[in-house]
């Protein structure tokens, strides 16, 4: 939880930054993993997996638009990531 807590502190003081540089990462991982998720085929599973990443990714960049708290931003984008980081390593396997 310390972990954590240092980690909110630091994205809380340079939130411009570190929302921006997300934005990039949220971006980069999910395009990752909606491309392994398409490499398996058209079927209505790899379809629902790629809305979810799709809708995760998007939620995250809606939050740092909306300019919603800092907290809950960097919580979407731990979130995001790994949801991103999960479909990834199942489309890998």
């Amino acid at each position: 939880m310390k972990v954590y807590q240092k980690l909110l502190a630091d994205f809380d003081e340079l939130f411009l930054g570190y929302a921006s540089l997300g934005i990039i990462a949220s971006s980069c991982i999910g395009s990752v993993a909606a491309m392994l998720i398409l490499m398996q085929g058209h079927t209505f599973i790899n379809m629902f997996q790629l809305f979810l990443v799709v809708t995760v990714c998007m939620g995250f960049n809606a939050t740092v638009l909306a300019q919603l708290s800092h907290k809950f931003v960097f919580n979407s984008l731990i979130v995001s990531v790994l949801t991103s980081l999960f479909f990834i390593i199942i489309n890998l396997i």
